[in-house]
C-alpha cells in the first residue's frame, strides 16, 4: 500500500498523484476535501483517461497523520484489484438496492472487507446499509462515511472511472483485512421519547407534540439558553438524539435545521422508534475515540499497515481546538494515519449492528 498526500486543492495535483501511482498501484482511493472546487468536466475528463481503477470521496475536511486539513487529497494505490461499484441515484425509490448488491457485489468469501462511500444528503442511506446486511451479514467489515459539504447543498462529491456524481453510493470489497472500533462519548439527558411521526429523516413528532416544542424544552432547561431557528444548528451540535438499541449504545442521529417545528437530521429515524437526547463533554468524546482505537487494536491479528479514522465533522466543530487531541488518541505509533470527517458515519461494530452513524468516531486498522 502506497500513500501520497498533497495539500493543494488543484486537479493538476490529484492527477499527478494518480498517475505516479499507475505502475505501481492495481486501484487507487482518494479521499479529498469538497472546497478543491474540482470542475465536473475537467473530473470527468480525468477519470475516464485513467487506466487504473480509481475511486474517491470528498468531505469537508481530510485526516492526515497530526492534522487536519480543508484542501488537499490523500491518495492510496493497492497493489490488488478491488471490486469497485457504482450505485447511481441512491435517493430514487425505483431503484432496487438489494437487487443492487446481490448482482453486483461479490460474495462475502471473496471479500475481506468493504469501504463504503455516500452522498451524505442521499436519501434511503439507512436503506442501502440495511440492504447490505441482508445480504452479507456481518462476514465482512465495514467502514466509510457521509459525503458533501457543510453548506448543506447538495453537489458531486463522489467518483469513481464512471465518472463525478452525486446522490449516489460506491461499494467496494477488497481482500484487505480489517479490524473497526465504535464508540461515539455522548450521554443521555432526557428520555426515551417515542418517535409518533418521521419522514425519513425528517422527526416530526416526540410523543404526539412537535419535536422542535420537545427538544427546545430539554436543551434550555439543560444548558440555560435560549435555541432558535437562528441560532439552531450552533446548539444543537452538543445535543443529538441517540436511536435506543437493545445492548449498545445508542446510535447517534445528529439535528442540522429546525423546520415548521420539525427536526431535520442527518440519517432516517424510523416512526415508532424511541430516542434519547443526548450530551458530551470533550473528555467524554475524546475518551470515546481512544477506545475505538484500543478496540480495532485488540482485534486485529495482522501487522497494521494503515489507521483509516472516519470521524464526523461535528465533532470537530464541538471539540474545536482539543480536536488534534482526538486525532492523538487514534494514532499508533508507527503506523500512518490518514482518514475524513464525514456527514455520517458507517461501520460495523464489532459483531452487534452495521450502521449508518453521527457524531462517531470510527477507527479501522487494515
Amino acid at each position: 500500500m502506497k500513500i501520497l498526500f498533497n495539500s493543494e486543492a488543484t486537479l493538476e495535483s490529484l492527477k499527478k498523484a494518480v498517475l505516479s501511482l499507475q505502475t505501481q498501484a492495481k486501484s487507487v482511493m482518494v479521499l479529498g476535501c469538497i472546497d478543491n472546487n474540482y470542475s465536473v468536466s475537467e473530473m470527468n475528463a480525468f477519470l475516464s483517461s485513467c487506466t487504473v481503477e480509481i475511486y474517491g470521496a470528498l468531505f469537508p475536511k481530510i485526516i492526515y497523520e497530526n492534522a487536519t486539513y480543508e484542501k488537499g487529497a490523500i491518495v492510496v494505490g493497492f497493489v490488488h484489484s478491488q471490486n469497485i461499484k457504482l450505485l447511481r441515484d441512491l435517493s430514487d425509490e425505483r431503484v432496487d438496492i438489494t437487487t443492487f448488491i446481490e448482482e453486483q457485489c461479490l460474495s462475502d468469501e471473496e471479500s475481506k472487507s468493504m469501504f463504503v462511500f455516500v452522498d451524505g444528503f442521499a436519501k434511503r442511506i439507512s436503506l442501502l446499509i440495511d440492504s447490505l446486511f441482508e445480504v452479507f451479514g456481518l462476514e465482512q467489515n465495514y467502514i466509510g462515511g457521509g459525503a458533501g459539504s457543510l453548506d448543506f447543498i447538495q453537489r458531486e462529491c463522489l467518483f469513481t472511472n464512471e465518472g463525478f456524481v452525486q446522490d449516489a453510493a460506491i461499494l467496494v470489497q477488497t481482500p484487505k483485512e480489517s479490524a473497526i472500533g465504535v464508540q461515539h462519548g455522548w450521554n443521555s439527558i432526557a428520555g426515551p421519547f417515542s418517535v409518533t411521526a418521521s419522514k425519513q429523516n425528517v422527526i416530526q413528532e416526540l410523543d404526539y407534540r412537535p419535536a422542535f416544542d420537545v427538544y427546545k424544552e430539554v436543551v434550555e432547561s439543560h444548558c440555560s439558553c435560549s435555541i432558535t431557528p437562528e441560532n439552531f444548528f450552533e446548539i444543537a451540535k452538543a445535543y443529538p438524539f441517540g436511536i435506543k438499541k437493545f445492548e449498545s449504545e445508542h446510535v447517534v442521529r445528529d439535528p442540522i435545521v429546525s423546520q415548521d417545528g420539525a427536526l431535520v437530521c442527518v440519517g432516517d429515524v424510523g416512526q415508532n422508534e424511541y430516542v434519547d437526547i443526548l450530551n458530551g463533554t470533550k473528555d467524554t468524546l475524546i475518551e470515546a475515540a481512544k477506545e475505538s482505537h484500543t478496540k480495532a487494536i485488540k482485534s486485529f491479528t495482522k501487522e497494521a499497515e494503515v489507521t483509516l479514522f472516519i470521524d464526523c465533522i461535528s465533532r470537530v466543530l464541538f471539540l474545536e481546538e482539543d480536536f488534534l487531541q482526538e486525532i492523538a488518541a487514534v494514532k499508533t505509533p508507527g503506523v500512518p494515519l490518514i482518514g475524513a470527517l464525514t456527514l455520517g458515519e458507517i461501520a460495523n461494530s464489532g459483531n452487534d449492528y452495521l450502521e449508518f452513524y453521527n457524531k462517531t468516531a470510527v477507527v479501522g486498522i487494515l
